[in-house]
This record gives C-alpha cells, structure tokens and sequence, in this order.
C-alpha cells in the first residue's frame, strides 16, 4: 500500500478515520479484523486482527500526541495479544513509540506498517480463550446486521 499523506486535525474526525484506515490495512495484509473489542481485563482493543495461523494483533489507535500522552492503557493489552501495534497518522513523532511495539502509519483509505512489533506468543489457553471471543462477537455483530430488528449486544461471553 502507498505511504499516506494526509494529516487529521480535528482528533474526534481522526480517530474514526484512523480506525478505519489501520482496519482497511490489516484487512489488505490478510488478517481479519474486529474493531472496539472488549478485553478481559476490561480494557477496549481499537482493533483485533487475527490472522490466516492464528496470531492476534491488538492495533491501538493514536489520534495524536496528547492522545497518546495521556492514555496509558495500551500496556495491560499486551498480555492478550501476540504482538501490538500503534496506528498513528503521518506528523505523529514517531520517536514516541516504544521499541517492540509495531508502528504503522494510516490515513482514512489504508496505510503502512513501517515497524514490525515484536512477537510475544501467547500461551495455549489464553490463544484459545481470545480467538473464541473474537469468532463469538463476530457471529454476534454479524447476526446483528442480518436480523435489523435485535440489538448487538456489548456482551458477548
């Protein structure tokens, strides 16, 4: 995919956009992608992707510097996860993303993954527990969209 060029500078406008970009991105490099998942630890993933050998990749989305100064959450993510990554839009200070966490840069249409993260394998359970949640709240949101009349619900076991 083409490296992005345009910058968001109105942050509620961003994150949406963003969100949408880094999930059209993860999408294109094969992997299948839930946004807003709860976590167990009652956290909330901006993205899930899971891909073709059953690797997890939680992608946080950052809006801008402030945004990322200020959330300190994306920690407690790594431990349902295989790898993390920071989608930021392109004028973000890319020095700011810790080392062994991914970094891609998005726009609304796509981006590019420009730091791979690094690689924490998840234990057997836990791999099972998390891929589980994301085919039940898929299932749930499909079924959702299919059958207008039944809200989704935020709960999904």
């Amino acid at each position: 995919m083409g490296l992005v060029t345009e910058a968001f500078p109105d942050p509620r406008r961003g994150a949406a956009e963003l969100t949408r970009g880094a999930a059209r991105l993860f999408s294109a490099l094969g992997q299948q992608v839930l946004r807003e998942v709860p976590l167990p630890n009652g956290g909330r993933a901006d993205l899930l992707a899971l891909s073709a050998d059953d690797r997890l990749t939680i992608v946080e989305v950052k809006s801008g510097v402030e945004d990322f100064r200020r959330d300190h959450k994306w920690r407690g993510y790594l431990a349902f996860c295989d790898a993390l990554v920071f989608a930021v839009p392109v004028g973000f200070p890319l020095s700011l993303i810790p080392d062994g966490i991914g970094l891609a840069v998005v726009d609304r249409e796509g981006g590019d993954v420009l730091r791979a993260p690094a690689l924490r394998p998840l234990a057997a359970a836990r791999r099972k527990a998390m891929i589980g949640k994301f085919a039940r709240l898929a299932a749930a949101r499909l079924e959702a969209v299919l059958d207008h009349s039944r809200p989704v619900s935020r709960r999904v076991a």
